[in-house]
């Protein structure tokens, strides 16, 4: 009663391989690219007619096929709701987060807007996995390190201040060392973001062994680069340095 399905019947023929060969070889893609827009035309009553479709696309050859659909994942999971989420898109987006960089960082791009849809206990699995996004398939491809820095400040309000502490303070200071000055600035902001963080919580300890922490690996280091970085990062976040005590920096 939405789509007559002869016209359905041909979009879901899409993916036959033998139409690449005779109609475009990019059709697959061109597929990928509209099926949000099948999917919140159709309802998610109806995401059965689309389900196997979705998940041929998801194990294409082509990784442009996957990419496409890595983009707009995060789109699909609100037009389905969190119950077929968990159950038909989880098990893809995990699948993304293995794939090459080229189809990882359609998952990243959009990692706040995802991991949002899911509930607590299903998104605190990720905490082990965020980590990961820090090393790629080149170590050149300094924009992924960014994307993950500016993921994080967002990811934070997703996340208890213990979990922070826990997992994702290790990863702002690997990004705090980053080669790129342009990561490195970024993540200064992310430091700061998880001081706040701890501040808007009231868990002072936390913040101040992370402060600790900070004047041991920056303000203490041996290269100029990383005293360097404890300047900016006090600059960024001269407020809660001077909360907790630390006015003088030397």
């Amino acid at each position: 009663d939405i789509i007559p399905q002869p016209l359905l019947d041909q979009y879901l023929s899409m993916t036959d391989p033998a139409r690449a060969q005779t109609v475009d070889t990019e059709i697959a893609k061109h597929c990928a690219y509209s099926l949000p827009g099948v999917a919140l035309t159709l309802g998610r009553q109806n995401w059965h007619c689309l389900k196997d479709t979705y998940e041929t696309l998801a194990s294409d050859v082509q990784w442009k096929v996957r990419r496409t659909l890595a983009f707009s994942i995060h789109e699909l999971a609100m037009i389905l709701g969190d119950q077929l989420t968990a159950a038909d898109l989880v098990p893809i987006f995990n699948g993304f987060l293995k794939d090459l960089d080229e189809v990882r960082i359609g998952v990243l791009k959009h990692l706040y807007d995802f991991l949002k849809l899911l509930h607590a206990d299903k998104r605190r699995e990720y905490l082990y996995q965020l980590q990961e996004f820090v090393v790629t398939d080149n170590s050149r491809n300094w924009r992924f390190r960014y994307e993950l820095a500016e993921q994080l400040i967002l990811i934070l309000e997703l996340y208890n201040h213990n979990d922070v502490y826990d997992y994702l303070r290790h990863i702002a200071l690997t990004l705090c060392s980053d080669k790129v000055s342009e990561v490195r600035w970024i993540s200064f902001r992310l430091v700061v973001a998880i001081l706040q963080k701890f501040y808007a919580n009231s868990a002072n300890a936390l913040g101040l062994n992370f402060i600790n922490e900070l004047i041991v690996r920056f303000r203490h280091c041996s290269k100029w680069v990383g005293r360097q970085a404890f300047a900016f990062i006090c600059q960024v976040g001269m407020f809660f340095f001077c909360f907790y005590g630390y006015i003088e920096f030397g």
